[in-house]
């Protein structure tokens, strides 16, 4: 079970560093909220990380805000939820249709990695620290269990 959460922590990390030098090559991001936002910029992501939920603002106007940095692609990272996909594909079909190309991969992929554990982007930050703290008690337990067996077996072979 741990190994597989050390993996699940490993997978994680190697897709959330793919989206920050992703941002960092100026591939805007899209995210529901300002929570959605802070995490993203605490992970590392210093790019542009557009909101579509914050401030009265309306898919379209996202569009357009996108559209004003004349990028030929933007990620779409919303949440898990029922409300996230319903809007992915909303505006997915928008950005389509502006002529910018809808980056799905790392919605998807997260998703289907951990979509069923969290459901907001907002959760990540707090996931990873759950995953790392969770896989370094699974290898302290390890590492005292192995030097237990060595322990048992240095006595055995004295006695």
């Amino acid at each position: 079970m741990s190994c597989k959460l050390k993996e699940k922590q490993e997978k994680l990390q190697q897709i959330l560093a793919a989206l920050i030098e992703e941002s960092a090559k100026g591939t805007p991001i899209i995210v529901e909220g300002q929570k959605d936002l802070q995490t993203l910029r605490n992970l590392g992501a210093y790019g542009s990380i557009i909101t579509v939920k914050t401030g009265g603002k309306s898919f379209i106007d996202a569009i357009s805000e996108i559209q004003k940095t004349h990028v030929s692609e933007a990620i779409l990272l919303l949440d898990f939820d029922r409300r996230g996909k319903e809007g992915t594909a909303r505006l997915k079909q928008n950005l389509e249709f502006a002529k910018i190309k809808p980056n799905l991969w790392y919605w998807q992929t997260l998703s289907a990695l951990i979509g069923r554990e969290i459901h907001c982007i907002e959760s990540l930050n707090g996931y990873l620290d759950t995953l790392k703290r969770k896989t370094t008690l699974w290898q302290a337990k390890k590492v005292t269990n192995l030097f237990s067996s060595f322990e048992q077996s240095a006595i055995e072979f004295y006695q």
